[in-house]
This record gives structure tokens, C-alpha cells and sequence, in this order.
């Protein structure tokens, strides 16, 4: 949230919770931050981009979550409204993911920022090199 414009009354505290201020501590918009934004969850929204898919096609075709990790971050995208889960009441269970229309806008932007590292991956590779090298030259030198 903004500061308020020059004689406005500045928000409340609750105005200011209600509508979400990253930098404040205990904001509960960090929660959502994280889970949006954490590698699996980033992940999970882009995979769920092209569809619906069960648990384990999402397991396959993310290597290197667990298990546990994978459920945990399901979880927490289902209980923050981006991610829909349904259970088929048949033997074998089994379980499908899709996105929510919230979950749909919220995986635009965060595609958006997973294709700008695809195609900046370079870049930051090389600022890192330099960074080293510069390092490790002022170490010997």
C-alpha cells in the first residue's frame, strides 16, 4: 500500500492489514508472497498453465521436489484460493489440480517473471563470473 497522497489522512492500521503491506512484518500478504513466489509454487502455477494434471504428473515433470514438499506447497496455493483441488471418489483415489480463475491470473505474472530469467540466465551467469573474478583477483592481488 502507498502512502497517502499530501492532506489525506494517512491509512490505518487495519486499512493498511486489510489491504496488504509486504514490508510490515505481520502482514498476511507475505504468507502469499512466499507461497507464490517459493520455487515449487512457481513451478506449480506455470505446469498448471497448460492444465489440469494429478499429483504425480506434477511430481514428474518438476525434478527434484519431494514428495512432502510438493503436497506442502499444493496445500498452501489450494488454501490461498489459486490452485483447485478435486478428489474422484473411486478405486484407486486420485487427485487433480487446476487453477482458479485468481490462480490463472496469479501464474501470468509469475510465468512473466520465469521467462525473463530463462531469457536473462545468461546475463546474470556472466555478472556472477565477473563478480568472482574480481574477487578473486583482489584476494591475490
Amino acid at each position: 500500500m502507498k502512502n497517502s497522497e499530501p492532506g489525506q489522512p494517512a491509512a490505518t492500521l487495519s486499512e493498511k492489514f486489510r489491504n496488504g503491506d509486504l514490508f510490515a512484518g505481520p502482514c498476511p500478504s507475505r504468507d502469499i508472497l512466499k507461497h507464490v513466489s517459493s520455487r515449487w509454487g512457481v513451478l506449480i502455477l506455470i505446469a498448471l498453465q497448460e492444465g489440469t494434471h494429478r499429483f504425480s504428473e506434477l511430481r514428474r515433470r518438476m525434478g527434484g521436489v519431494s514428495e512432502k514438499m510438493l503436497a506442502q506447497s499444493l496445500q498452501a496455493l489450494v488454501e490461498d484460493g489459486f490452485v483447485l483441488r478435486v478428489q474422484y471418489p473411486v478405486v484407486p483415489p486420485f487427485v487433480e489440480y487446476s487453477l482458479t480463475p485468481m490462480g490463472e491470473e496469479v501464474a501470468e505474472k509469475v510465468a512473466a517473471l520465469a521467462d525473463w530469467i530463462e531469457l536473462n540466465t545468461r546475463r546474470v551467469l556472466e555478472s556472477r563470473q565477473q563478480l568472482s573474478a574480481a574477487a578473486d583477483a583482489e584476494m591475490t592481488g
